[in-house]
C-alpha cells in the first residue's frame, strides 16, 4: 500500500490561520523527526503507576495502557473469526504499541488482520516500517502518511486506536465524526490519553495544591531537566504555544460524550503529574524511603481532591463506541459526566476552600537532607555546569575556526568563480565571433553551392551537345555519306 499525503491546491492563496497552521505543522514534524523512544519516562513514574495506577486499570482486566488496547483489539477479532478484521491507529508515530498489538494478535492465534498506522510525521512510519519488517509483522501492518486533522478514513473499522495522539489534534470534531462514520457495528474506539487544561497547564484549582507540596522541595528537586532551568516555583508552560501539544486537551472529554457512548473509563490523577513527568521527575530517585514518601502523599492528596471534585483528572483511558445500551463500566464515583471540569470550578481544595500562594518558596524542615548536603548538590551541579560550559567553549572554538575555514574556502571560490566568469565573457565572445564566421562561410558555402549548380546544369547542356554531335556524326556515317558518294 502507498502513502498517501494529502496536500492543498497550490493557486490558493494562503490566509494568516493557514501560515499558523503551517508553522505548528512544522514544529511537530521537526518535535518527532529523530524522536525514538517517545515514552521514556523517569522512574519514579514507573513506581507511581505500578503502584496506584496499575491496580486501577487491573480491575477491568488489564495492567497497562498497552494492555487496553491488546484486551480490546483481541475481543474484536474474536468477534470476527470467520472475517479479516480491520484496525486503524490514529497518530501511530513510530508504530511501536501497534507491532506489540500486532506479536499479541498473532500469539493468541489471530492471523486474519490488517493494522493501518496514521501520522504526520514520514520519519516515524519509516521507524515503523523496519521495525515490523524486524519483527516478521510486516505483513499485518500499513503505513499511511496523512494529517490526521484532515483524515479521510479508507475503509471500515472494527476498532479505532489512538494512543496518546488525541492531544495533537486541532480538529477534534473532524476526526470524531470520521472516526464515527468510519466504525463497523459494535466496533470500537480505544483511547489513551490527556484531556487537562490545554497545552498541559495546571488549573488554577490544581496548581494551588501543585504549589503547595512544591515549597517542601529541595532546590535540587526544582531543576527542570527539558528546559534546563531552575524553577523555584513551578511555573506554568503552554506547551500548545507553538507546536500541537496539547492543543485541545480539554475537548476531548466533552466532545467523546458528544459523538460517542463510553463502555469503558478510567480517569486518574492531576497534581501528581508535574513531578513524575520528564521535567522534574528525573530529580527523584525512585529507591530512596523520603521520595516515596512525597509522591505517595501527593498521590493521596490527589485522590483526595479528585473524588471530592473539587479537582479533574487529567489522564483517561475509554473504550467509546455508537451504541448506546452498552452499560458504562468505571471506578465509581469518576464516571465520564462527573470527569468533566465545571468553569467554576476554581480555588475549592477540600483541604483549603480558599487556596493562596503561600508566603516563602521552602519548607526547609520538610527536606530528606541537610542544607549542607543541599549546598553539596549545588556545588556538584554547579561543577557540572562548568564542565559543560568548558565542553561548549571548545565546541565553539572548534565551529569558530571550522567556519574561519569555510570562509575561507568561500573566498577562494569567490576567486575562481570571478575568475571562472572572465572566462566564461572570453569564450563567449570568442563564440560570437565563431559564429558570425560560421554565418560567414554558410552564406558562402550557399552562394558556392548554387555556383556549383549553375556549372551542373552547364555541364549538362555542354554533355547534351556532345551526345547531339556524336548522334550526327552517326547519322552523317551511316546514312548521308553513303548516299553522296555512290
Amino acid at each position: 500500500m502507498s502513502d498517501r499525503v494529502e496536500t492543498s491546491p497550490s493557486s490558493a492563496q494562503p490566509s494568516v490561520e493557514d501560515a499558523v497552521y503551517q508553522a505548528r505543522l512544522t514544529a511537530e514534524k521537526g518535535i518527532y523527526e529523530d524522536c525514538v523512544n517517545v515514552h521514556n519516562l523517569p522512574e519514579i513514574f514507573h513506581y507511581w503507576s505500578d503502584r496506584y495506577v496499575r491496580p486501577k486499570l487491573e480491575a477491568f482486566g488489564f495492567s497497562s495502557p498497552n494492555g487496553l488496547f491488546k484486551k480490546y483489539l483481541e475481543q474484536q477479532c474474536e468477534r470476527r473469526k470467520d472475517y479479516a478484521s480491520r484496525f486503524v491507529s490514529i497518530g501511530s508515530g513510530n508504530c511501536d504499541l501497534e507491532i506489540e498489538v500486532a506479536l499479541h494478535l498473532r500469539a493468541r492465534g489471530h492471523a486474519d488482520f490488517v493494522i493501518d498506522c496514521v501520522d504526520l510525521n514520514a520519519a516515524m512510519l519509516e521507524r515503523g516500517r523496519l521495525a515490523a519488517a524486524k519483527d516478521g509483522v510486516a505483513d499485518y501492518i500499513r503505513f499511511v502518511q496523512e494529517d490526521f486533522n484532515k483524515w479521510r478514513p479508507a475503509h471500515e473499522y472494527d476498532a479505532v486506536i489512538a494512543n496518546q495522539a488525541l492531544h495533537h489534534v486541532l480538529n477534534l470534531e473532524g476526526l470524531f465524526a470520521q472516526i464515527k462514520s468510519s466504525l463497523k457495528p459494535n466496533g470500537l474506539f480505544v483511547i489513551s490519553d490527556i484531556v487537562g487544561r490545554n497545552g498541559h497547564q495546571r488549573w488554577p484549582e490544581a496548581l494551588g495544591i501543585v504549589h503547595e507540596f512544591w515549597r517542601k522541595l529541595p532546590p535540587s528537586y526544582r531543576l527542570n531537566r527539558q528546559l534546563d532551568r531552575f524553577e523555584e516555583l513551578y511555573e506554568v508552560w503552554d506547551c500548545s504555544i507553538e507546536s500541537f501539544e496539547g492543543i485541545r486537551s480539554q475537548d476531548i472529554l466533552p466532545l467523546l460524550l458528544e459523538h460517542f457512548h463510553f463502555g469503558l473509563f478510567i480517569a486518574h490523577s492531576n497534581v501528581i503529574d508535574p513531578f513524575v513527568d520528564r521535567s522534574f521527575g528525573h530529580n527523584f530517585d525512585a529507591t530512596a524511603p523520603w521520595d516515596r514518601a512525597f509522591i505517595d502523599q501527593v498521590h493521596q492528596r490527589d485522590e483526595k481532591e479528585i473524588v471530592a471534585g473539587c479537582i479533574k483528572p487529567t489522564h483517561m483511558l475509554a473504550v467509546v463506541g455508537n451504541n448506546p445500551a452498552i452499560q458504562t463500566l468505571c471506578h465509581e464515583p469518576l464516571t465520564p459526566e462527573f470527569c468533566l471540569r465545571s468553569p467554576n470550578l476554581v480555588g475549592q481544595s477540600a483541604a483549603h476552600p480558599k487556596l493562596e500562594r503561600p508566603e516563602g518558596a521552602y519548607e526547609w524542615h520538610t527536606w530528606p537532607h541537610s542544607a549542607q548536603r543541599e549546598l553539596e548538590i549545588a556545588c556538584q551541579r554547579l561543577a557540572n555546569s562548568e564542565r559543560r560550559l568548558k565542553q561548549l567553549e571548545k565546541q565553539l572554538k572548534e565551529q569558530a575556526a571550522r567556519a574561519e575555514q569555510l570562509n575561507k574556502e568561500f573566498e577562494e571560490r569567490i576567486t575562481w568563480a570571478l575568475g571562472l566568469d572572465k572566462e566564461l565573457q572570453d569564450r563567449t565572445t570568442w563564440a560570437l565571433r565563431l559564429d558570425k564566421e560560421l554565418e560567414e562561410r554558410t552564406a558562402w558555402a550557399s552562394q558556392l553551392n548554387q555556383e556549383v549548380a549553375q556549372l551542373n546544369r552547364e555541364l549538362d547542356q555542354v554533355a547534351w551537345v556532345r551526345r547531339l554531335n556524336r548522334r550526327l556524326r552517326r547519322l552523317y556515317r551511316n546514312l548521308i555519306k553513303p548516299l553522296l558518294f555512290r
